[in-house]
C-alpha cells in the first residue's frame, strides 16, 4: 500500500456546490437564493431578535415596575465573616486581597453573625444591626465614600 495510492471510501466525499455557473449547473441565476427579499442580498441577514414581521416576543410580553438608574450596588459582608479574619483592623483593601468582596464593587456590612472582639471596620456601608454590634464589641464603623474616578492632571476640559 502507497500513500498516493489511498482515496476515501465511496460516498463519504461530496462535491462542492458551485453556484451561479449557468443553468446547466441547476444553481444558476439567483443562486439558490430565491427571487426577492432580504435573503436576495448580500447585505447582513436581520437581527436575531427579527420575526419575519410578526410583533417580536421582547415587544409582546408586558413591562412592569420602575428600574432605577442611579441604584448603589453593594457587595454584602456578613459580621462573621469578619470575625474570622485575623486582623484588629478591616479595610476593603483587605477585604478584596482575602477574596470576600470583587475587584471593584462597593462594600456593605451586614450583621448576620456575632463579633466577639472589638474590630475597626471600614466599609462603604453599614447596616443598622452591623454598626451595633460592631460597637456593642468596643469597635468602630467608619464610613467609607465610593471614590470617583478623576481625570488625569491635564486632560481638563477641550483644548487643555
Amino acid at each position: 500500500m502507497k500513500l498516493a495510492g489511498l482515496k476515501p471510501e465511496p460516498g463519504s466525499t461530496k462535491r462542492k456546490k458551485r453556484i451561479g455557473r449557468g443553468p446547466g449547473s441547476g444553481h444558476g441565476k439567483t443562486s439558490g437564493r430565491g427571487h426577492t427579499g432580504a435573503g436576495q442580498h448580500s447585505a447582513p441577514r436581520h437581527d436575531a431578535r427579527f420575526e419575519g414581521g410578526q410583533m417580536p416576543f421582547y415587544r409582546r410580553i408586558p413591562k412592569r415596575g420602575f428600574v432605577n438608574p442611579t441604584r448603589k450596588e453593594y457587595a454584602a459582608v456578613n459580621i462573621g465573616d469578619l470575625a474570622e479574619l485575623d486582623a484588629a483592623v478591616v479595610t476593603i483593601e483587605l477585604l478584596r486581597e482575602r477574596g470576600l468582596v470583587g475587584r471593584s464593587e462597593s462594600v456593605k456590612i451586614l450583621g448576620g453573625g456575632e463579633l466577639g472582639r472589638a474590630l475597626s471596620v471600614t466599609a462603604h456601608a453599614f447596616s443598622k444591626t452591623a454598626r451595633e454590634k460592631i460597637e456593642k464589641a468596643g469597635g468602630k464603623a467608619v464610613t467609607q465614600n465610593a471614590s470617583r474616578k478623576t481625570p488625569d492632571a491635564g486632560s481638563e476640559g477641550r483644548g487643555a
